[in-house]
């Protein structure tokens, strides 16, 4: 029975059974997506951001290296373990008037390191510990800056659905039209077949732009470190994110990625110190204790013992040290240029995507004024079918381009961000 509704519906309109059969297929699948989308909805992005502190696999990646070299700063500074020896001596030894000659010796030998090797050492782990934490910091800004586009992205894509659900039902809109004009001979059969061709594109632009909703989501969610993947946005961002706003007292110092250059060239720096210092001796304290095997006396051992830096001393260890220093201090030089560079174009490319999105919603404003005249002159007789179709794609093609110049006024404020290191989407991250 359903079949058979279908099939006379489709007639009764004038369309083939296969086309209703596709619009109903499409609306179910439509209807399933809207009732999925009030499942997992994604929160705001301030929110999504603070969650995504204790959630989001990269940042946990990083904080976890920052424990751990603040965990080598601390162990650095241990102290040498003692060790404890126990020498028995004179065993199988003849007997000397009846007495055996054994001798047991217990020592304790505690070892000093000397010239400042232990300072130089924890100086150097304390310095790993400031780069980890300076790379940790370059990182959370990289995230919320790839979150914000992520985020921006996600509610792009469904809002190009959104355009591409509302050209479908424009094209509905024209077809219908279409089919009272010619049937009331106002227009020829081929203006009924480019309605309906229209009708399929509009169909399969609502699948392609539902397709990329769903991945733009899978994406975030995978981000964030989502346990279940998100299915829609619920509270936009593109229209909240703030304007442009410049730094005045910006300066190449204040790039993260600078920041973190030095203070891994810092790091590099304080191992040559650690290598300078390793070819000299170390002194050993011993501390012990000798028992007499004919006799219950014992006697005191005491025991100095030092490495001789006869054959190494550490020569090549402190050549490549420094060259690990010149080398670092080279690639500074390098990430300071690059800072310098990328803040010039990064604000240039973000007052453009300010102009750009200007522009693109003047378009749009015109674009939908222009399809309003162009309806009211085609359901009047005035304007052709051809020219009705062409205005209408020109509206969504004007909607389309405001979302993307949205999305990219994100995106450029992503690489401002991270280029001036701070967060221009209002949170600090």
């Amino acid at each position: 029975m359903q079949k058979i509704s279908v099939r006379s519906r489709a007639l009764a309109r004038g369309r083939s059974p296969d086309f209703a059969v596709c619009r109903t297929v499409l609306s179910f699948v439509l209807g399933t997506a809207a009732a999925l989308s009030q499942a997992a909805e994604a929160p705001s992005f301030a929110m999504l951001l603070q969650q995504s502190q204790a959630n989001a696999p990269q940042l946990l990646e990083q904080a976890a290296n920052v424990r751990a070299a603040s965990a080598d700063a601390r162990q650095a500074s241990a102290w040498l373990n003692p060790t404890l020896n126990a020498t028995a001596e004179n065993l199988g030894a003849p007997l000397s008037g009846g007495v055996s000659q054994r001798q047991d010796t217990y020592t304790v030998t505690q070892v000093f390191e000397l010239g400042g090797k232990r300072a130089a050492r924890v100086e150097a782990e304390q310095r790993k510990s400031a780069a980890a934490g300076a790379r940790e910091r370059q990182v959370r800004l990289a995230f919320t800056g790839e979150l914000a586009v992520a985020y921006a992205t996600a509610e792009a894509m469904q809002q190009r659905k959104a355009v591409a659900d509302a050209e479908l039902g424009r094209a509905d809109d024209d077809l219908r039209a279409a089919q009272a004009l010619v049937k009331a001979g106002r227009e020829a059969e081929l203006r009924l077949a480019q309605a309906r061709a229209s009708v399929a594109a509009a169909q399969a632009a609502v699948l392609s732009a539902a397709a990329d909703a769903v991945e733009a989501l899978e994406r975030l969610s995978a981000l964030v470190g989502a346990t279940e993947p998100y299915t829609s946005i619920g509270q936009s961002f593109l229209a909240s994110v703030p304007a442009l706003r410049t730094e005045p007292g910006w300066t190449p110092g204040d790039a993260p990625a600078l920041a973190s250059s030095t203070a891994e060239r810092d790091a590099v720096a304080a191992q040559v110190k650690v290598e300078q210092k390793r070819w000299l001796p170390d002194l050993g304290v011993s501390i012990g204790m000798r028992k007499f095997g004919w006799s219950d006396d014992k006697a005191m051992t005491v025991a100095l013992t030092a490495n001789i830096p006869l054959f190494d001393r550490n020569q090549a260890g402190i050549d490549a040290a420094r060259e690990r220093a010149i080398s670092a201090s080279m690639r500074l030089e390098a990430v300071r240029l690059e800072a310098i560079s990328l803040h010039r174009s990064a604000s240039v490319q973000a007052q453009a995507a300010e102009r750009r999105l200007l522009a693109a919603q003047q378009g749009e404003a015109a674009a939908t004024e222009a399809y309003r005249l162009g309806r009211v002159g085609y359901d009047a007789g005035k304007t052709a079918l051809v020219e009705l179709l062409a205005i209408r794609r020109a509206l969504s093609e004007a909607a389309a381009l405001t979302i993307e110049a949205r999305l990219a006024r994100v995106r450029s404020l992503a690489v401002l961000s991270l280029a001036e290191g701070r967060n221009v989407f209002g949170e600090t991250p």
